[in-house]
């Protein structure tokens, strides 16, 4: 009986999928212990773009919470995911350095890295800091359709990712269009060419299927899946840990998880959801034009809202046809942030304006000018790439350089004498004045108020050090806690 392992991205995955990484530190801390307790090979944690987010919008300290996890999650390992080119910005080295070694101190152990275009160049130094920061490394192989991304493909790619000697790869479906169909010959090719590394699968429910692709490959065998815990699994999400476990079980397969400690942390997320109108995962219909144009389903909102500003809501569905042929113009670049956005966009542009390409974006001429990758460029559509590159805006970019900033240079400009990495890292992403602002608004409260908000405060109360008794006093109630004296 093959034993199946899971890792949990509710924290991470889940999260940016439904709740746009809107989850405060009071919402994870009362719930860690749970988690950590399941038995997963991992718990993923925010990336990069969670920064500005808990800054800006949260005013909450990212580091603060990092801490609060790790000290509440002891067995399973924390594990990030980030990318050179999966922002919209191009960030020098230097702050993926400072990035990797501050996630390693406060706790974290291994880190997902990506590259929009599957490039080995890009995976190979990003692989090196990693390891200099004492991040056991992972390299996602990001997953798309198009005639060049065979099965071939993913193979070659597996085997230029164990050359970096690295310690898993993971097959990566960030749009959720796998299908079951193409599980069934993608795994093995992998399988076969990982030679005995570890091969993960990680795939979202976006067209449905999500599941199902995952009980495939582990008939395929694959025996570790990236999984979500309700409320924040399923939808656009990952698939559920609690449907993966049981079907594979129902299989004769063996779940290595303890599933009665996150009952619990579903339970604690669904009151929040519910409290807070945030999305709760349902497994969605099934949708074949997300094969066709394959645009995350969380852009299409974001396209819709646009048309919706100039009056031309009712030309979604031509937008979205457009994307198909942008994509296939540009190359066939993988549907993953920025790619996706960058084809989005220039579709919207050219079913608005009425002619294809008579206005561009920025980041469309640095796509053609191979900014965002040398692939973009080397195969985009000759005709199209002249139209593009032919504008006088085109000169302008192409003699900009690119972002050189070495780590003392970097803690020069975003900090100075006294300033922790950290604090540089923070003012990187947002400015000297949010930090400040967000220092303002004090700690993380540290309860999530679901019902429980008295048990929970108590258990945080009696976790400080630094106190001998607690009190606590409400009308006519009252009550002291103290701890025993060591005989």
């Amino acid at each position: 009986m093959m034993n199946i392992r899971f890792v949990d991205t509710t924290l991470r995955d889940g999260q940016q999928s439904l709740w746009a990484y809107g989850m405060r530190t009071g919402m994870i801390v009362p719930i860690a212990g749970n988690m950590d307790q399941a038995g997963f090979e991992a718990i993923e944690l925010g990336g990069p773009v969670e920064l500005p987010k808990c800054v800006r919008e949260l005013r909450e300290d990212p580091w603060e919470r990092y801490r609060l996890i790790s000290s509440r999650i002891k067995k399973t390992p924390l594990r990030v995911i980030h990318g050179t080119r999966s922002g919209f910005a191009i960030y020098p080295h230097a702050v993926h350095q400072l990035y990797d070694r501050c996630m390693a101190e406060v706790g974290v152990k291994q880190v997902r890295i990506s590259d929009s275009w599957n490039d080995a160049a890009d995976w190979q130094w990003r692989v090196q800091q990693a390891r200099a920061a004492g991040l056991e490394p992972i390299i996602n192989l990001i997953y798309t359709i198009s005639p060049r991304h065979t099965d071939e493909y993913y193979a070659r790619k597996t085997r230029e990712a164990l050359d970096l000697k690295v310690f898993r790869v993971c097959l990566k479906d960030p749009g959720g269009i796998l299908t079951p169909e193409r599980t069934r010959t993608i795994v093995p090719a992998v399988l076969q060419s990982a030679n005995g590394t570890t091969v993960e699968l990680h795939t979202h429910c976006t067209t449905g299927l999500g599941s199902l692709c995952c009980l495939e490959a582990i008939k395929g065998g694959i025996t570790s899946i990236n999984t979500a815990i309700p409320p924040l699994a399923d939808g656009s999400s990952n698939p559920s840990i609690f449907n993966v476990a049981r079907n594979s079980r129902a299989m004769g397969y063996a779940p290595v998880v303890e599933e009665d400690p996150i009952r619990p942390v579903a339970d604690h997320f669904t009151a929040i959801a519910k409290r807070e109108n945030l999305t709760i995962g349902t497994p969605p219909e099934y949708d074949y034009a997300q094969y066709v144009h394959q645009i995350p389903g969380g852009m299409i909102s974001n396209l819709r809202h646009q048309l919706r500003l100039v009056g031309m809501e009712s030309k979604l569905e031509q937008t979205l046809e457009e994307a198909a042929h942008v994509r296939a113009e540009f190359g066939y670049p993988i549907m993953v942030t920025p790619l996706s956005q960058f084809v989005g966009s220039q579709a919207a542009i050219n079913v608005i304006v009425g002619e294809r390409y008579k206005e561009v974006t920025d980041q469309t001429i640095q796509y053609a000018l191979g900014v965002w990758g040398k692939e973009g460029g080397a195969l985009m559509d000759v005709n199209v790439k002249d139209k593009i590159l032919s504008r006088a805006r085109a000169g302008e970019i192409a003699e900009r350089e690119p972002p050189h900033a070495s780590l003392p240079e970097l803690r020069r400009k975003f900090g100075g004498p006294g300033v922790a990495d950290e604090e540089v890292l923070l003012r990187f992403f947002t400015s000297r004045e949010d930090v400040e602002t967000m220092r303002a608004a004090g700690p993380a409260r540290l309860t999530a108020n679901t019902g429980n908000s008295w048990i929970n405060l108590l258990e945080e109360l009696t976790r400080q050090s630094n106190r001998s008794s607690v009190f606590i006093q409400r009308g006519d109630f009252s009550l002291r806690l103290g701890k025993k004296p060591v005989a």
